[in-house]
């Protein structure tokens, strides 16, 4: 699991085989929600609601980011470290 990023308790991560479309994950205690680059949404999973408008404003920031790390883990290649929300 390549950790992206991490604040606020919230481990951001991503998998070489995950499948379309692009997304990342977002684990918080026992809580995993799969999170949707464009549009940013939840796919699947839950996340208190605090910790999903953190998520979500996260990742509105950085946005092209998660993009172009979603490009390098479908090519298995090595990700790029997100800057924390602070």
């Amino acid at each position: 699991m390549p950790k992206v990023s991490e604040f606020f308790g919230i481990l951001i991560a991503m998998y070489f085989s995950d499948h379309s479309p692009s997304h990342f994950h977002a684990i918080y205690a026992q809580y995993e929600a799969k999170i949707g680059i464009d549009p940013i949404r939840v796919i699947e999973g839950q996340l208190p609601r605090r910790v999903l408008s953190l998520v979500f404003e996260w990742a509105a920031i950085y946005q092209s980011e998660l993009k172009e790390d979603w490009e390098l883990a479908r090519a298995h290649e090595q990700l790029k470290r997100i800057p924390p929300l602070e």
